[in-house]
């Protein structure tokens, strides 16, 4: 297993992390993990090595953290660094985030979280946890023990993002990363920015949730058959995001034992800047890039400027969902999370058309006929 040196502190990590969000479940119900299955894949990554585990407080509908818990007991705690995330949305007093940590440890059968993150921090949820006291919490989370590191994990625009890692002496933060979205939210940008102020680099969705590699469009296939190289769609997508120096760990939430052993064997080797010395490998993921690219119906960049619409129309969502729809063959999984968003009353047909998100674009998207397009869309092929 390849290590990487967590930023400024005087030890390293695998470089390859087991995001706990993705675990076999039973009959397709995500609270139901398949435990055997699932440890044995937990203890198998640790005995190749990996030391970083991943999981959250509503992960597999709070059923993660129970399972971590369970996996790690009988002395595998201590071999490795386990990292759990604060539910910020669900904080309504400043008490609650002691009162969530400490029902954490209790889930994860520990005394104390190695990395502990504010989790999916957003222009909404960054007001709320400051205003509640997030970071004094913190403080004494760190002095009494509780946690070892202190980080954030990101949704939202790269402004923010430098705010956010500006304003407290962070250990790490995690971010969205992968060879398309390079400049999606933090982007290269907000990863250069956080290695340079000592902060280690945590990557989720390098493979962006498998779209990368369940239904790979023909083209795409044949940029990766030219390469005198073979590789599988999982590892170019792998092999592009550990390229990256400021990289520390690459997250992957991984359902099978078959996962498990690939990204292992990747992990190995693909080493910092290992695909600079050859150029063709660069290029020919920049060509994948360009073709999914090429695919993007709305050239909405997610920057939320205009959330939150006043009519509760979850915008930047709906156009996301769209845009999946036609660059990852994803049709019927956009279908069903447009279907809860209409459940909610946040999908296109709540709009108004009073017009404020297009005052704020800052891209100066037709926005509101862009709403028109995705609900008659998705409207049409609900019905077929």
């Amino acid at each position: 297993m390849q290590y990487r040196r967590f930023a400024r502190h005087d030890f390293a990590v695998s470089a390859l992390g087991f995001g706990c969000m993705r675990l076999p479940v039973v009959d397709g119900d995500t609270s139901r993990i398949n435990e055997d299955e699932a440890i044995s894949m937990i203890h198998y990554a640790i005995d190749q090595g990996v030391n970083y585990l991943d999981t959250a407080y509503r992960y597999h509908d709070g059923q993660s953290e129970v399972l971590v818990g369970k996996a790690l007991r009988g002395g595998l705690r201590e071999k490795v660094r386990l990292a759990t995330k604060s539910p910020v949305w669900l904080c309504k007093a400043p008490g609650d985030f002691d009162r969530y940590l400490d029902e954490q440890l209790s889930k994860l059968d520990t005394n104390y979280v190695d990395f502990y993150l504010l989790h999916s921090l957003s222009k909404e949820t960054w007001s709320k946890a400051k205003a509640l006291g997030a970071l004094a919490f913190l403080d004494r989370a760190l002095a009494d023990g509780r946690i070892k590191y202190a980080g954030f994990s990101f949704h939202d625009s790269l402004p923010l993002f430098k705010e956010i890692v500006d304003s407290y002496d962070w250990s790490f933060t995690q971010i969205h990363y992968n060879y398309v979205d390079d400049n999606y939210q933090a982007g290269t940008e907000g990863l250069k920015y956080a290695a340079s102020k000592g902060l280690a680099v945590i990557v989720m969705e390098p493979l962006r949730g498998g779209r990368l590699t369940r239904v790979v469009p023909d083209d795409v296939k044949a940029v990766w058959n030219r390469s005198p190289i073979k590789r599988t769609p999982a590892e170019w997508g792998l092999r592009w995001v550990w390229n990256h120096p400021e990289v520390t760990v690459v997250l992957s939430g991984m359902n099978t034992m078959d996962q498990v052993k690939e990204n292992i064997r990747v992990a190995e080797d693909a080493l910092p800047l290992s695909l600079t010395a050859a150029e063709a490998e660069l290029d020919l993921i920049a060509e994948a890039r360009e073709i999914y690219k090429q695919r993007i119906k709305i050239t909405c960049s997610e920057c939320r400027y205009c959330t939150p619409c006043p009519n509760g129309v979850q915008i930047p969502d709906i156009f996301s969902l769209y845009n999946d729809a036609f660059m990852y063959g994803t049709l019927d999984e956009s279908l069903k999370t447009y279907a809860s968003l209409k459940s909610a009353g946040t999908d296109a047909s709540a709009c108004v058309e009073c017009g404020a998100c297009e005052e704020v674009c800052p891209q100066h998207l037709s926005i509101l006929q862009h709403l028109k397009e995705v609900r008659k869309f998705f409207e049409s092929q609900a019905r077929s």
